[in-house]
């Protein structure tokens, strides 16, 4: 039987292995981390729980039909619970705006801001449709490694002007400030500057209003146990704790990976879902033009400040997704992406698992992730130094604002930074999502899912197309899905 190596495992990566399993390979899933998820890793203390990585589920077909691949459903592994509000941003001035699937209240939130925007706003739905229609039904798991597919691509992304950035999009349909700060969010959570990133991007919302937002029960760590409990079912061996050194190649063709051991696997295919530009800059022997002007051109995406707090009091008014904004908004965003400073300001998103699910924390207590994005390793900040302080001005401001007795009752706290993210997943500079979302890094620009050095050699995951998010990173697995042929073939 043929063999297939994947490197990594994130969701992607997981999603990877269950797809060329089914095409009749045998699986083995190789993780550098002890617990597979990539940065969807658990972390516990003192009987709280606390999901490390990616917190927001949307378009929950993406999983489904991972166990449908295989004729199981979904739902025997894990719960998924779809939230009514999606996020509560606060907004400096005290005021807040409730976003999520009632579409009235939605309305009715939107009126207390400016009364014009309500139409605003559906008209950016509408503008957000068309493009999720394009870009996400027709382009999200399309391979994009040669460019006459870009080519033939050109007319639709200038019909539905690309070229503008999400906050151009925005503004184009709503006036108050506060709802463009609100409405312009979705690429950072998917590592990209709103001022910056493409519109292509602004399927986001539409996305959300068709799938809605969910939560699956146990958190995300149960959604990788759960992927982890399908891949084991149907075969997949699964290595944890252990390194890829390199990728191993003949000819021009991947043929296996090497450990940090020093041990060889042979492999007749080798799937990456290791970070891109850490995968063309240090674990190939060769990397050919294209790959190097698109490393040495890379404009890579923010960093995260992650602080996990567990307290011996419940919050109630605080909703399972907040977004807290800060003063500055664009100037904010240019110290971080452009000047890769710390600012002494920030805005925040915060995760509070357990107005859904109680079991992350002991009876009437609370688990919290809180995440600021920061500059990455490009910016010159000692984060051995600056984690603590960042994370005492947080609390500061949490306490002052929308919790208050917030740092009194505080029973545990730690953080990950940029540099923890480079050190434990090997993400290049420290990003929290590889390289950028802007145009001339999107579909043919971005790094292909079909290696561009090696044949035989595929990649998924956040720097590949069509980008990070859980949808960008399943959807990456489906395109190597279509590349990669059946086993024996």
């Amino acid at each position: 039987m043929s063999r297939a190596l994947v490197i990594g495992g994130g969701f992607g990566g997981m999603a990877a292995a269950l797809r060329a399993r089914r095409k009749g390979y045998d699986v083995t899933l190789i993780d550098r981390c002890e617990s597979l998820g990539g940065r969807a890793q658990v972390f516990t203390d003192q009987g709280f729980r606390f999901d490390a990585g990616p917190t927001v589920i949307t378009a929950p077909f993406l999983f489904e039909e991972l166990f449908e691949l295989f004729g199981k459903r979904l739902e025997d592994y894990v719960e998924m619970v779809a939230l009514d509000i999606w996020y509560q941003f606060y907004f400096q001035d005290g005021r807040t705006f409730d976003y999520g699937t009632d579409m009235s209240a939605t309305l009715a939130s939107i009126r207390r801001f400016n009364e014009r925007d309500v139409q605003g706003y559906q008209n950016l739905l509408n503008t957000s449709k068309e493009i999720f229609e394009i870009g996400f039904e027709q382009l999200a798991d399309r391979p994009f490694h040669q460019f006459s597919t870009m080519a033939a691509q050109i007319p639709a992304l200038l019909k539905l002007k690309s070229y503008r950035s999400v906050w151009q999009m925005v503004c184009a349909h709503i006036e108050d400030d506060s709802l463009r700060q609100a409405f312009s969010i979705p690429p950072l959570l998917v590592g990209g500057n709103p001022f910056r990133t493409t519109s292509i991007y602004g399927l986001i919302p539409w996305l959300e209003r068709k799938w809605g937002v969910h939560f699956p029960m146990g958190g995300t760590g149960a959604l990788v146990a759960a992927l982890e409990k399908l891949m084991r079912d149907v075969g997949i061996t699964i290595e944890t704790g252990t390194t890829v050194k390199r990728i191993l190649s003949e000819h021009g063709r991947a043929n296996g990976v090497e450990l940090e051991s020093g041990e060889k696997l042979p492999a007749e295919a080798v799937i990456s879902n290791a970070d891109a530009a850490h995968l063309y800059t240090h674990m190939v022997d060769q990397v050919s033009s294209s790959a190097k002007l698109k490393l040495a051109g890379a404009k890579y995406s923010m960093g995260l400040f992650v602080l996990y707090v567990g307290t011996n009091r419940q919050f109630p008014d605080i909703k399972h997704h907040t977004i807290w904004m800060g003063q500055r908004y664009r100037e904010l965003l240019e110290d971080i992406f452009e000047h890769r400073v710390l600012a002494n300001d920030f805005s925040l998103y915060a995760h509070r698992p357990t107005a859904t699910d109680p079991s992350f924390a002991p009876p009437g207590c609370d688990s919290f992730y809180i995440l600021a994005p920061v500059p990455n390793l490009q910016g010159d900040v000692d984060w051995s130094r600056e984690g603590d302080k960042l994370g005492d001005a947080i609390i500061d401001a949490l306490d002052r604002t929308t919790m208050p007795g917030f740092r009194e009752s505080i029973v545990t706290r730690f953080h990950m930074t940029p540099q923890d993210f480079s050190e434990r997943y090997l993400s290049m500079h420290g990003t929290g999502f590889s390289i950028a979302p802007i145009f001339r890094q999107s579909a043919w620009f971005r790094f292909h899912n079909k290696s561009e050095v090696l044949d035989n050699l595929y990649l998924t995951g956040a720097g590949t197309h069509p980008g990070a998010g859980l949808p960008g990173v399943l959807s990456s697995a489906r395109v190597v899905d279509h590349l990669l042929p059946e086993a024996g073939a």
